[in-house]
């Protein structure tokens, strides 16, 4: 009873179908892939952003509410696999 069987995947397919009819399906999908393939190029860039801003040299200061500061080392990713 709490099973679904093939077949009652292939009638709920049929109904949604009907109801929604396969073009609005189709731009759906459509529109699901473009959005896939949109935040995979965002990933690309963003790595790309990341490596060349990580590269600099010089250590960051990050500055604290009292006027304290604090040195942070800045690592860069490609020299950390390489050791």
């Amino acid at each position: 009873m709490g099973s679904l069987s093939i077949w009652h995947w292939l009638i709920v397919l049929v109904i949604v179908m009907m109801v929604f009819g396969t073009k609005k399906l189709r731009n759906i999908g459509s529109d699901l892939g473009g959005a896939v393939k949109g935040f995979k190029e965002g990933m690309k860039e963003g790595d790309s952003t990341t490596s060349t801003s990580a590269a600099s040299d010089k250590p960051a200061v990050k500055e604290l509410r009292d006027g304290n500061a604090i040195d942070v080392e800045v690592k860069d990713s490609s020299s950390q696999k390489q050791g």
